[in-house]
C-alpha cells in the first residue's frame, strides 16, 4: 500500500557539535551502522522500496553510503571483511534512492513539503533518523502501515513521556478508539510547561496522506518561526481524520547524547552481539558439515 518513505535529513545536528561540523547527524554510527541505515531497514521491513531523502549542504556522505565504493570493495574482495558490507549491499538491491536539497531550514513541515516532487500524489511514510526505533518482532513503520490499510488516514506515532518533558515534543490529545489508537482532536508543538494537552508525545514516525502537502503550503510559520508539521496535521485533523498510535518497541532519542549512548548500548547487546554470535555458530556448523 505505501511504497515510499521520506527522510528529512537537511538539519545541522547542532546538539552534537563539534562531531556534526563536517559529518551529517544521520551518518553518526550506532555500533557499526549509521542512524539513517537503521531507518531505511525499518522502511524496507514495512514493504517500502522508495527512499526519498531531503538533504542539505554538506550531506554528500549520505548519498555515498548507499552507493558503490569500487576502490574499497576491490580492496577487501575475497577477505573476511567483505561480509561486513552484506547488509548495506542488500539495502541497495532492494530499494531505490532519490534525493532533493532543502535550500533553507524552515522547519519539519517545510522539509516534508520539499520532498513533494519525490513522493508524488500518494500516501507515504516519514522517518526522522535520529529517532531510532527498535522492535525485534515488527518495526514501528510496519505496525503503522498495517493500521493505514484499515483506516486510510494520516497516522503519527506517539509515546508517553514524563510531564516535565512534554515541552520538547509535539503533543496530542484525543479519544481512544481502540487499544493504543487515538483519534486526534488537538495537537500542540512544544507546549509551555504545564500546558500540554496530555503526555502523549509525537516521535519521528509518520504516515501521511498526500493532501498534507496542500495544507502545509497554507500553514503559517509557528513555534520558533518555522513551518511545523504539527500545525498542518492539526488542520488535517479538524477537516478529516488523524490518528495517533502508541507503538510497540523501544525508541531512542539519538539527537541527545544520553539517548545516543543508550541506543548504542542497547543495539550492541541486543542486535550486534547476538547477530555476531549467530554468524559464528553458522560458520562452525558449516565447517563441521
Amino acid at each position: 500500500m505505501i511504497k515510499k518513505c521520506l527522510f528529512p535529513a537537511a538539519g545541522y545536528g547542532t546538539r552534537f557539535l563539534p562531531a556534526t561540523k563536517s559529518m551529517p547527524k544521520e551518518m553518526m554510527p550506532v555500533v557499526n551502522k549509521p542512524l539513517i541505515e537503521y531507518g531505511v531497514e525499518e522502511a524496507i521491513q514495512a514493504g517500502m522500496d522508495g527512499m526519498c531523502i531531503v538533504t542539505g549542504r554538506g550531506k554528500h556522505s549520505i548519498m555515498d553510503h548507499f552507493d558503490m565504493n569500487y576502490e574499497l570493495e576491490n580492496q577487501i574482495r575475497g577477505t573476511n571483511k567483505e561480509e561486513l558490507l552484506v547488509d548495506v549491499r542488500d539495502i541497495m538491491d532492494r530499494a531505490n534512492f532519490t534525493y532533493i536539497r532543502q535550500r533553507e531550514m524552515k522547519g519539519l513541515g517545510h522539509a516534508i513539503l520539499t520532498g513533494r516532487e519525490l513522493v508524488g500524489d500518494e500516501a507515504f511514510a516519514v522517518v526522522l533518523a535520529d529517532d531510532l526505533c527498535v522492535n525485534q518482532d515488527k518495526g514501528v513503520l510496519a505496525q503503522m502501515a498495517e493500521l493505514y490499510k484499515q483506516f486510510r488516514c494520516s497516522i503519527v506515532a506517539v509515546q508517553e513521556v514524563p510531564e516535565d518533558e512534554t515541552h520538547k515534543y509535539g503533543v496530542i490529545s484525543g479519544e481512544m478508539i481502540k487499544d493504543d489508537i487515538f483519534r486526534v482532536d488537538d495537537m500542540v508543538e512544544k507546549p509551555e510547561p504545564g500546558k500540554a494537552p496530555s503526555n502523549l508525545a509525537i516521535i519521528g514516525r509518520y504516515i501521511l496522506t498526500p493532501d498534507i502537502f496542500d495544507i502545509i503550503e497554507k500553514t503559517n510559520p509557528g513555534k520558533g518561526g518555522e513551518i511545523q508539521i504539527t500545525d498542518a496535521l492539526l488542520q488535517q485533523a479538524k477537516t478529516g481524520c488523524v490518528l495517533a498510535y502508541k507503538f510497540k518497541g523501544h525508541r531512542f532519542d539519538c539527537g541527545s547524547v544520553e539517548g545516543y549512548i543508550e541506543a548504542t548500548n542497547y543495539c550492541y547487546e541486543n542486535l550486534y552481539k547476538k547477530n555476531s554470535q549467530k554468524v559464528e555458530l553458522d560458520k562452525k556448523s558449516t565447517h563441521r558439515s
